[in-house]
């Protein structure tokens, strides 16, 4: 039986593969969530938080007669452990949202790299240059132009210090593709930030 095969299994009721789904993947999606709140500002979590975690990543699979599941395809080769890994990532991350909220500008993380180096230009005088706060405001409204993957990248790599070596294991992406997505974000801020009317010579 194929992933898709005992996917629909599970969601027409049958029993014994639902107990085999709680078996088998209950241990992954722990590690999953273990994973990601390896993060800063995370270790004060209790047990009953991860488990409330956990419970509410598996009430999402199963709510409103396994809506969840059943849009599980198994397409372009997808295996339901890398399909669940990524639900699992994303509502860990959507939880470490609600407790914190907003990306650091300031923060400089383990690569020692802060968004404050995507809009310093020394070129500018004080009297040509916007406030700081100015700056950062414009900044903040081009972050949240980016597309949902690259903000959930540059919160877990710049507001949770979690390194690139490390970020690519959460992601499941090579080293050289955070390396490179890192970049292609840093640069749609720059063409943004320049958009707005800024002179950046670097």
């Amino acid at each position: 039986m194929n992933d898709l095969e005992f996917v629909q299994s599970c969601v027409k009721g049958d029993k014994q593969s639902w107990d085999t789904f709680v078996a088998k993947y209950s241990r992954l999606i722990y590690n999953y969530i273990h994973s990601v709140l390896k993060l800063k500002g995370t270790h004060q979590l209790t047990p009953d938080d991860i488990h409330d975690l956990f419970q509410g990543i598996f009430l999402s699979l199963v709510k409103d007669d396994f809506k969840k599941l059943r849009s599980f395809q198994g397409k372009n080769g997808c295996s339901l452990a890398s399909w669940l890994r990524q639900i699992a990532i994303h509502a860990t991350v959507d939880y470490i949202r609600r407790i914190k909220p907003t990306v650091s500008l300031e923060q400089e993380n383990a690569d020692e790299f802060s968004l404050q180096d995507v809009i310093a230009d020394p070129s500018l005088s004080a009297k040509d240059s916007l406030s700081q706060k100015e700056k950062l405001s414009t900044l903040a409204d081009c972050i949240a132009g980016l597309n949902t993957d690259d903000r959930y990248f540059l919160e877990l790599h710049i507001n949770h210090s979690l390194k690139l070596e490390e970020l690519k294991d959460i992601l499941l992406i090579s080293r050289p593709a955070a390396d490179m997505r890192k970049f292609r974000i840093i640069d749609r801020l720059r063409d943004c930030f320049k958009g707005k009317g800024f002179k950046l010579d670097f």
